[in-house]
């Protein structure tokens, strides 16, 4: 009998007492609005795939991008100065 490891492995990274740890979700919660930034400029991308994009699409790729590098240097600013969230 061959046992694979790889996927025992992989399954018991997954178990149920793996939860994440409080300081975990604590980082999380303060990358949210990052995560939420790039989501809506993913969003936006998609949507640009479909059509050729306009005008005003590209201005709103390109202020979602805006708000996506304001999120990363807010939180870059809050991290450096050592601040929680």
């Amino acid at each position: 009998m061959n046992h694979i490891v790889t996927v025992q492995e992989a399954v018991t990274a997954f178990a149920d007492w793996m939860e994440p740890t409080n300081a975990e979700l604590d980082a999380i919660e303060a990358e949210m609005p990052v995560i939420l930034a790039d989501v809506e400029a993913l969003d936006v991308q998609i949507a640009l795939l479909e059509r050729t994009p306009a005008e005003l699409d590209q201005r709103r790729a390109r202020r979602n991008q805006n708000r996506v590098l304001a999120a990363r240097a807010t939180l870059a600013n809050r991290t450096a100065a050592g601040e929680a969230a």
